[in-house]
């Protein structure tokens, strides 16, 4: 039996929308230079960085282990800053979940901006946990990112 479900995490940012949006559409790869103890390497497979249908390769440490996160961009927004990521192969869905599917949006709320990840995920059973923990390290992954060039606004 095969459980679906949703979480969400948000994260106030200073920066503005495009230029997260930009960052992990077009220029994932910057992230290794900002972010070099939780990523270490963006790969491109196949096609145009930031394009529909374009295949990259994350590398990154997550609760102390190396691991790879292989996705495809199946969908982008522009005007709404909004990008989902569907992971195709790697740790995630070979060692835990059926499929996930990562959306991530920037938004303004009030005065500043909000990024929010959206998991869209199927567990094989019961006993598979939910992806809290990929939850908080993707936020801390983009609080990290607003707090280093939050003065090159």
């Amino acid at each position: 039996m095969a459980l679906s479900g949703k979480l969400i995490g948000y994260v106030e940012i200073s920066k503005k929308g495009d230029v997260f949006h930009d960052l992990f559409r077009h220029n994932p790869h910057e992230i290794v230079a900002i972010a070099p103890n939780k990523v270490h390497d963006c790969e491109l497979h196949d096609g145009e960085r930031g394009a529909v249908g374009s295949i990259i390769s994350w590398h990154y440490t997550h609760e102390g282990k190396r691991k790879i996160c292989k996705q495809i961009i199946e969908a982008v927004n522009e005007e709404n800053h909004m990008a989902v990521f569907k992971v195709i192969g790697g740790d995630i869905v070979e060692e835990l979940y059926k499929s996930l599917t990562i959306i991530l949006h920037v938004e303004q709320k009030g005065d500043g901006q909000v990024a929010t990840w959206t998991f869209e995920f199927e567990k094989p059973n019961v006993s598979v946990p939910y992806p809290t923990s990929m939850m908080d390290y993707l936020c801390d992954l983009v609080k990290d990112l607003d707090a280093q060039g939050s003065t090159n606004n």
